[in-house]
């Protein structure tokens, strides 16, 4: 199940939400209210750790109740509801397709979170969701914790190196994260996936990536068939200031790239990056990449 969300409509939708939450409290000034925290990712255990880390940022969730939904908010949220009684609260953690804030989508590869609870008037019930990857999840992951790296760079294009470090590791990093370091001299980074995938079509399938850069990349996408191959530039990443470069996570739909790739091709993922303008030394790191289709 897919929900997109542009801009313009989700401010319009969210204005409209206000106002008529507004005129009903007015005349039921006795809602009962529900607050939704955080999304917490937990294992399946039935996939016995193919998942990898369990990093996440599930900030949205698309929240039903009685299977009515209510509206796609970010967490945590307090919220009222004109409703008492028992009620069936299902939450879906969201997704901002690409990075960006207005393709906010149900996310199809981890579970929904259920509960049954009982609302009352002019009190708080407060859900905890949790969620996992659905048990038929696939998985191709890069965390750079092998010695040898399933990521390689091209020979004939690329300056720049990708090499593993452990320096100023995070607990989600495990021991090592990849690094990319450009300057004048190595000023041009390509380098693909060694491994080609066969991806059924019609398919639910992301690429999950954590990343933490002053330099901007961009990540491509590579159909390769019989009658030769297809290359594509897919999702590009910002550069963060040096200042305050943080970890970030990024979710990337590959579905309607394979959907309308040549029928039998296999898939690999590219990267590649330009030292950016004015700059004179620059960086990428990135760790648990996921390739995760059903």
């Amino acid at each position: 199940m897919f929900l997109y969300v542009s801009d313009m409509m989700r401010v319009l939708w969210y204005f409209a939400l206000v106002i008529t939450l507004s005129a009903c409290i007015k005349n039921n000034p006795s809602p009962s209210w529900i607050q939704v925290n955080s999304v917490s990712l937990l294992s399946n255990p039935s996939l016995s750790g193919a998942e990898g880390q369990l990093t996440q940022d599930f900030r949205d969730v698309w929240l039903y109740i009685d299977d009515q939904l209510i509206g796609c908010f970010q967490t945590p949220f307090k919220i009222p509801i004109l409703k008492e009684g028992a009620v069936n609260v299902k939450v879906y953690p969201a997704v901002r397709n690409n990075g960006i804030a207005g393709s906010k989508m149900i996310y199809p590869l981890v579970n929904y979170y259920e509960v049954n609870t009982q609302l009352t008037r002019n009190e708080t019930t407060t859900i905890n969701p949790v969620t996992s990857y659905v048990f038929n999840a696939n998985f191709w992951i890069e965390d750079f914790e092998d010695a040898s790296i399933k990521i390689q760079d091209d020979p004939n294009t690329s300056l720049a190196s990708l090499f593993t470090t452990s320096e100023n590791a995070l607990p989600f990093n495990g021991f090592n994260y990849g690094k990319v370091l450009l300057n004048k001299t190595d000023s041009v980074w390509v380098a693909n996936t060694t491994e080609q995938l066969f991806i059924a079509k019609n398919r639910p399938c992301f690429m999950e990536i954590d990343y933490y850069n002053t330099n901007s990349f961009v990540q491509g996408f590579l159909a390769v068939s019989p009658l030769g191959s297809v290359y594509q530039d897919n999702a590009g990443f910002n550069d963060q200031a040096p200042s305050n470069v943080k970890w970030k996570k990024m979710y990337i739909e590959l579905t309607e790239l394979i959907g309308n790739s040549t029928n039998g091709s296999n898939f690999v993922q590219a990267f590649k990056a330009n030292l950016d303008s004015s700059q004179t030394s620059t960086f990428i790191c990135i760790d648990n990449i996921k390739i995760i289709y059903k």
